[in-house]
C-alpha cells in the first residue's frame, strides 16, 4: 500500500472489483455508494473495462472525502479489492505509482496508457 498525498482539491476514483460469484454483493454497494455517501458512481460493468481486467464499478470523491470513504470502503468490501487512485493528467501514474489498495491488488492491463 502506498501513502498518497492527499489535497482537498484532488478527486479521486476508487474502483470496486467484483466478479460473477459476488455480483449482487457489488450491486448493493453500487448502489449504497451512493444512497449513503452522496456519491457519484459510475457504471456497472459486468465485464473488464480499461486498464481493469475484472469487472468493476468507479465511486467518485475528493480529497476532502478521502478517509471517509476509504474507511467505509474497507468496512463493506467484505475481501472484494478496491483501487483509490487520483486523477490528474498522468493516468499512468495514476494507476501505478500513486495507488491505494483495499485488499489485494489486482492485476491491471497498463498497455492502454502507452
Amino acid at each position: 500500500m502506498i501513502t498518497m498525498m492527499m489535497s482537498s482539491n484532488t478527486h479521486y476514483h476508487a474502483h470496486f472489483y467484483f466478479d460473477q460469484a459476488t455480483c449482487q454483493y457489488a450491486e448493493t454497494i453500487h448502489v449504497r455508494a451512493n444512497q449513503e455517501l452522496g456519491l457519484k458512481v459510475g457504471r456497472f460493468h459486468r465485464k473488464p473495462v480499461g486498464p481493469h481486467t475484472l469487472w468493476s464499478f468507479e465511486i467518485d470523491f475528493n480529497g476532502a472525502q478521502f478517509e471517509s470513504v476509504t474507511a467505509w470502503l474497507e468496512q463493506v468490501r467484505a475481501g472484494h479489492s478496491v483501487l483509490v487512485h487520483p486523477v490528474t493528467d498522468d493516468e499512468l501514474r495514476d494507476h501505478t505509482d500513486s495507488v491505494h489498495w483495499l485488499g489485494e491488488p489486482v492485476s491491471l492491463d497498463l498497455s492502454i496508457f502507452k
